[in-house]
């Protein structure tokens, strides 16, 4: 037999089928993370039929399932708040902090039991009549012409199609928008694609919490903190970010080679959560490339659990109790929609008439290279409508830290507050477009803010105070 005879063909014809469906509705809400849970609530809390589809069996995506909790930033109004709030009420979130920061400070939303979360977000949607649909992949987008007219789901029944008035992609990665023909840059664009590196959290027990914080109040190898008056205040309020001298060291001394400069540990119901691991040049849409970050992030944690314990008073007795299911990605797709925020705009403030959200969440790089992380206080900027609307595509809206942004600007865009903010926004955009019979594109923006100012939710820089 020959060895073309052998070889695989490099592509096949499926036989073409007849796809049933499975409902049809208002709005279609893809992905079910830290963004489409508050764009589903919002256009149900419109009176808008509402299907969500998440690949998992759980909502809060890199929140809950992926342990990192914290929103990087203050949480300055609407639906983002309120469920903030809830938590708080329920004993799964602590009081906002204002961590000590080389820029002076920076307010923090206190890090959440990302358990509580869970079910706080599915009790949300419920009560405003999302439909969930769990373990649940969408396919692919169906279109007629370049307009968007539902979708098709993939679960243990099979393939079926899901039909809807409007989409919104809450993706993470533009998945749907990108299918459809929308323009995109991936990372920072041109050859090098470089994107922020992939990480993954882990927990651990254990810890002595007083001793550790005692510890911090006395080094400075831990420039970047939030250490609780009291006792008490450990259990949501403890966030520590540094430890690059000691960390170092240990290395050289050990000879355990880790990819990151820097270490975050963080308190949430008294249990520690660490984020020390770092994987650069990832292209997570292989998932060859993606399988060998997970394993290597695996060997970082080993290493990195290793470190605080023979390293940071506080952790000698302490283990390694959880590790995230999931891998967490910073960076991919950037859409190309109606208007581009530039990193200037999120520095400086720009003011735009169109304005949805005034966010107020960090600036978090991780640098693409590998070098130390640079997390800043800044002053709010505005997150305008047209970043949510993709060029060439029809009746889609695209929310989380896939809206168009450039690199610069993606290192705030991407955090928690912006990503709920911008899915708040896409909810109730897709409700008034469904009520005015108008394209989500010719949606009257007016409508949309003044739906937005009655949920408290502050839309320009100026609004905000406070948080720095």
């Amino acid at each position: 037999m020959t060895q073309a005879m052998n070889q695989a063909p490099k592509t096949i014809t499926e036989p073409a089928r007849e796809t049933p469906l499975l409902m049809e509705t208002d709005v279609i809400v893809v992905g079910g993370g830290t963004t489409g849970p508050f764009a589903a609530i919002s256009a149900a809390r419109q009176g808008k039929r509402v299907v969500m589809i998440e690949r998992f069996g759980s909502l809060g995506g890199n929140l809950t399932l992926g342990l990192n909790t914290k929103p990087s930033g203050a949480l300055v109004g609407g639906l983002p708040l309120e469920v903030w709030n809830l938590a708080r009420s329920a004993g799964g979130a602590g009081d906002d902090y204002m961590a000590v920061v080389k820029t002076g400070g920076v307010k923090i939303a206190s890090p959440c039991d990302p358990e509580l979360m869970k079910m706080l977000l599915t009790r949300l949607c419920a009560e405003a009549g999302v439909q969930i649909l769990f373990e649940t992949v969408v396919s692919t987008p169906v279109l007629e012409g370049d307009t968007v007219k539902g979708v098709i789901v993939e679960s243990k029944t099979g393939r079926q199609f899901i039909a809807g008035q409007v989409v919104i992609d809450c993706s993470a990665d533009a998945d749907i928008a990108t299918r459809a023909g929308a323009p995109f840059v991936m990372g920072a664009g041109g050859e090098a694609r470089t994107m922020q590196p992939v990480s993954m959290y882990f927990t651990m027990d254990r810890v002595d919490l007083v001793r550790l914080a005692e510890w911090a109040k006395t080094t400075d190898d831990v420039p970047a903190r939030a250490i609780p008056a009291t006792p008490e205040g450990l259990d949501y309020g403890l966030w520590l970010t540094g430890f690059n001298q000691s960390l170092r060291s240990w290395q050289e001394k050990t000879g355990i080679q880790l990819q990151r400069d820097n270490i975050t540990l963080k308190t949430a119901d008294g249990r520690m959560y660490v984020n020390g691991t770092r994987v650069t040049d990832v292209d997570v849409f292989d998932p060859v490339q993606f399988t060998a970050a997970v394993l290597e992030c695996y060997r970082q944690i080993e290493g990195v659990a290793r470190y605080l314990r023979e390293m940071i008073p506080g952790f000698e007795n302490a283990r390694i109790e959880a590790i995230a299911p999931v891998l967490g990605v910073r960076e991919t797709r950037h859409i190309i929609g109606e208007y581009t925020l530039s990193g200037k705009d999120s520095v400086e403030g720009t003011h735009f008439d169109d304005s949805i959200a005034a966010d107020a969440s960090a600036l978090d790089i991780h640098d693409p290279k590998g070098a130390d992380v640079d997390f800043q206080g800044l002053r709010p900027y505005e997150i305008p409508y047209r970043t949510l609307l993709p060029m060439g595509v029809e009746q889609l809206l695209v929310a989380g830290r896939c809206i168009s942004a450039d690199h610069a600007a993606h290192a705030r865009s991407r955090n928690m507050p912006a990503c709920m903010a911008t899915g708040q926004a896409a909810g109730i955009a897709a409700a008034v477009a469904i009520d005015r019979g108008v394209n989500v594109r010719q949606v009257p923006v007016d409508v949309v803010q003044q739906k937005l100012r009655e949920l408290g939710m502050p839309l320009h820089g100026e609004e905000v105070k406070g948080t720095m």
